[in-house]
């Protein structure tokens, strides 16, 4: 029986009060963990969570969950991109004054151990610069052990203040509904990563146009999300992914993480469609600009191509595509190439 295609159900989740942008921008992340506010869509879809608040730092937390299983078995990077985000732009925002909105620019990221399924992910961030117009965070990201996993910095541009915006002061705890169902992240994951006795018998390029043909199945996040491998050639791949709300931020836009995981897989398959039958890849980094803000609705496209392969290391680049055409982010990263899993 075909898993579930979650992106297809009602998104679950709402968004902030406008006026809360008047308080400053630790004041109104308080409010979020405090409970004044709903889970934005995101959130009920991977687990996200906002847990601490401060001048110093933010903290969200996320379950590394089977849902997030790469094709070879561990929680996939695209994933960690959509939980640093977070931390990264809230990590600007707690350092700025009442009614001042941001934007985030540039997203880097450096991979430094494969992380696989189970328990919680923890992602620490913070300013670096309060600057403006452009300001810099970083986040730290850990495992269930306390082991850093990744490490990330981003770059967001600060708009001016927006004049004669005050914060409500009527704020009540929020209520949410309550739905029939678990939230996506919460229910059982579909089994279909693909073996490694499979990786050791056929080449990158085999297993990439077997999933394209329905002979092997897509990774878990396909069913969460509606990311889709849609074509793939030796040093290129086509992906395809819904605009959907349940990738939207608190912002009603959908998520730079969630692009840069688009953007992300694709460079990181153009690079899998070149391995030799029993190898393997590890992503060492990523960095991904940000162009144009993406409204849910339609289809995003990403284009990944092989831009070097050496033998231990390759060097790819995506771009990323919204529903009408124009393109919305670009993504370069390095891959390991590695004999055993």
């Amino acid at each position: 029986m075909e898993p579930a295609q979650i992106w297809r159900e009602p998104f679950r989740g709402d968004y902030p009060d406008p006026r809360v942008l008047g308080f400053s921008g630790v004041e109104s992340l308080q409010k979020g963990v405090e409970g004044f506010g709903p889970r934005p869509p995101m959130s009920h879809l991977i687990g996200l969570w906002l847990t601490e608040a401060s001048k110093e730092h933010v903290v969200f937390t996320m379950p590394a969950s089977e849902w997030f299983l790469s094709s070879q078995g561990q929680v996939s990077v695209g994933t960690l991109l959509m939980l640093a985000d977070a931390a990264l732009g809230c990590g600007v925002q707690i350092a700025l004054p009442p009614a001042t909105p941001y934007t985030t620019a540039e997203l880097s990221m450096t991979f430094l151990a494969p992380c696989p399924a189970g328990g919680t992910l923890r992602a620490t961030g913070g300013s670096l610069h309060d600057g403006r117009p452009l300001a810099l965070s970083g986040a730290w990201i850990e495992d269930d052990n306390g082991r850093p996993v990744a490490h990330g910095t981003s770059t967001c541009y600060v708009f001016p203040a927006i004049e004669g915006l005050t914060p409500p002061d009527d704020m009540q705890p929020y209520v949410a509904p309550a739905y029939d169902t678990l939230d996506p992240h919460e229910r059982p994951a579909p089994k279909s990563a693909i073996p490694w006795e499979d990786w050791k018998r056929m080449s990158g390029i085999e297993i990439l146009r077997r999933q394209v043909d329905g002979e092997l199945p897509p990774p878990p996040i396909h069913y969460l999300t509606g990311m889709t491998l849609q074509e793939v050639r030796e040093g290129a791949a086509t992906f395809t992914m819904p605009a959907s709300e349940w990738l939207t931020s608190p912002l009603r836009t959908v998520q730079g993480g969630a692009i840069a995981m688009l953007g992300h897989a694709a460079l990181a398959t153009a690079v899998t469609s070149t391995l030799e039958v029993g190898s393997a890849y590890r992503p060492v980094d990523v960095k991904v600009n940000f162009l144009r803000p993406v409204n849910p609705g339609g289809e995003l496209r990403a284009i990944g191509t092989v831009l070097h392969r050496g033998r231990t290391i390759a060097v790819a680049s995506a771009e990323v595509f919204g529903a009408d055409g124009k393109m919305v982010a670009t993504a370069t990263g390095s891959t390991m190439i590695v004999a055993e899993r």
